[in-house]
């Protein structure tokens, strides 16, 4: 049986970011689109190559939260601990990786947000933002940074929730101390749909430019009819304990589609596809693609009962 810190581990590991490629905010013409779907493909895999070990790092700035962070280091043995010298004996007993430093951690941070993968910070919300404002590039290149309070009672993920794995990593932070997470994106809080992350765990590819991904977000979230159709890859890509909101019809094939009633449309496939698809969904398409050899030979899970499911 896998321990905790274990199990963490294996969270983050699959919480690889997916690239996205435009960020024009008119239609993008097919051929860009295949150009854009390409380059975020390739990208997404080069950075979850460099994310399967995640580099985590356990910032405190005061003696309680050096404590904290002590506690949790002990359950994370790959993780870096950091503060300043004056807390670092907290740390002494633990076989951890140390950055301890002279002077204040604005001086650290930008090395420290190149560095690393998870930033748990047991730093209050308002100072966290003030420390990584300068530093901030987009989510899709941003590490996860989440707040901790110094008695270790909530987690907030408060960049790169979905993208960079804070949200992920933030619910075994918060498992591992006793804490409770607190996850404020919107699919996460009305228990829905992600859609820059569907199938991730599962090794899928995102194909869509980034407007396409906000488009469908809102969407989603907005509770406006969506077509999911799945061609390929395990049907067990709805990983919530709840169902999955009505207004995402789970359909057999694309000819049970209905443009002028679907507002987005989720496709899950491995074949080719032409440009009339893209033209036809502008804005409103993303395409997943699960690894070869992967097929669509189960039926949903249970967890899927409240969906409209074709049959």
């Amino acid at each position: 049986m896998r321990t905790e810190a274990e199990q963490a581990a294996s969270t983050a590991s699959g919480a690889s970011r997916v690239a996205h490629a435009s960020d024009a905010h008119k239609a993008v013409a097919p051929s860009d689109t295949a150009t854009a779907t390409a380059t975020a493909t390739a990208t997404a895999t080069a950075t979850a190559d460099a994310v399967s070990s995640p580099r985590v790092i356990l910032i405190a700035i005061t003696k309680g939260g050096a404590e904290q962070a002590a506690r949790l280091a002990a359950q994370l043995p790959q993780a870096t601990l950091c503060t300043s010298q004056k807390f670092a004996a907290a740390f002494d007993s633990l076989p951890n990786e140390k950055r301890i430093y002279t002077g204040g951690v604005k001086e650290q941070m930008g090395e420290i947000f190149r560095q690393y993968d998870q930033l748990v910070c047991f730093v209050s919300v308002g100072a966290i933002i003030r420390l990584v404002a300068p530093h901030l590039q987009g989510k899709e290149t941003d590490p996860g940074v989440m707040a901790v309070d110094d008695a270790a009672r909530f987690v907030v993920p408060l960049l790169s929730g979905h993208v960079g794995g804070a949200n992920a990593w933030a619910e075994q932070v918060a498992r591992l101390l006793g804490a409770t997470p607190v996850l404020t994106t919107a699919s996460d809080a009305r228990g829905s749909l992600a859609v820059d992350i569907l199938g991730r765990t599962l090794g899928w590819q995102v194909e869509a430019p980034k407007i396409n991904l906000i488009r469908v977000a809102a969407a989603v979230v907005n509770e406006e009819p969506i077509a999911l159709v799945q061609e390929a890859g395990s049907r067990h890509w709805w990983t919530r304990s709840t169902p999955l909101p009505r207004h995402i019809e789970v359909l057999n094939d694309m000819t049970e589609v209905r443009p002028g009633h679907h507002r987005a449309l989720l496709l899950i496939t491995h074949r080719p596809l032409d440009e009339d698809l893209w033209r036809q969904w502008p804005e409103h398409l993303i395409v997943y693609r699960p690894p070869a050899g992967q097929g669509a030979d189960e039926r949903p899970t249970p967890a899927m009962a409240g969906s409209t499911t074709a049959s």
